[in-house]
């Protein structure tokens, strides 16, 4: 399995994840914004995309899964409660895809939203908004349906998790170096917290530095209604 960020600006991370001997191709996370720089690089390496996942619903950005679901034919994949509309493939907790020989294994870990998944591949844990690495701790919980008492209790999940795992987050600053899960173990605020009263104060802190998410009133209605507004500010 070899995996890269294809995101050429700001925070949000997407990964192409390609089983080489298959040549099958996932994207996680993709970003409207990119979708024709990814289209690009599927046609460029002969990859056929048999996955676009949404670790979950997103607030600051786009998806590009039902785009590219629409261009390309694959599945648009995404936790099976979520109220995200043409999503074509629900996942369930434990479930394995099979992206030709390479498995990636679905974890649910609701906190950041009530629709958020983990997924974990041989080598790599891809953990969108609900992990970040080091002191960027993890996702904000004050967007709509997050719950900071979840995603504390979700927290539990990393525990039983290899710690070689290389930890791809959804979002970092520029430059942050990816780190495995040990590491983060060790270095992350958020993973040396001992109760919910802590996590709960952190979580407040936190929420009150970032201030309001600018995009959410474009991103978070395209994305749950997987439509493309005729205005996308940002891309103006």
């Amino acid at each position: 399995m070899n995996f890269e960020q294809l995101n050429t600006s700001g925070w949000a991370k997407t990964y192409l994840v390609v089983d080489a001997d298959s040549q099958k191709a996932a994207l996680i996370d993709p970003v409207y914004d990119f979708v024709d720089i990814y289209l690009e690089a599927l046609n460029k390496r002969g990859l056929e995309l048999e996955y676009a996942i949404a670790t979950h619903t997103h607030a600051d950005h786009i998806t590009a899964c039902y785009s590219l679901r629409e261009q390309t034919g694959c599945e648009y994949a995404m936790w099976k409660d979520t109220a995200s509309l043409k999503v074509s493939h629900y996942l369930d907790d434990g479930e394995i895809l099979m992206l030709g020989s390479t498995p990636l294994k679905i974890h649910y870990a609701p906190g950041h939203t009530s629709d958020h998944v983990l997924l974990e591949s041989p080598t790599c844990l891809f953990t969108g908004d609900f992990l970040f690495t080091g002191q960027g701790g993890v996702g904000r919980d004050d967007l709509p349906s997050g719950r900071v008492k979840s995603h504390w209790e979700s927290l539990k999940i990393l525990d039983s998790l290899d710690g070689e795992l290389d930890v791809c987050t959804g979002h970092d600053a520029p430059d942050t170096a990816m780190q495995n899960l040990e590491w983060n173990r060790n270095n992350n605020p958020v993973l040396g917290m001992t109760s919910f009263d802590e996590f709960e104060a952190w979580q407040s802190k936190i929420t009150a530095s970032l201030g309001s998410v600018s995009k959410i009133k474009t991103a978070l209605p395209a994305n749950l209604f997987a439509e493309i507004p005729e205005s996308i500010p940002w891309m103006e």
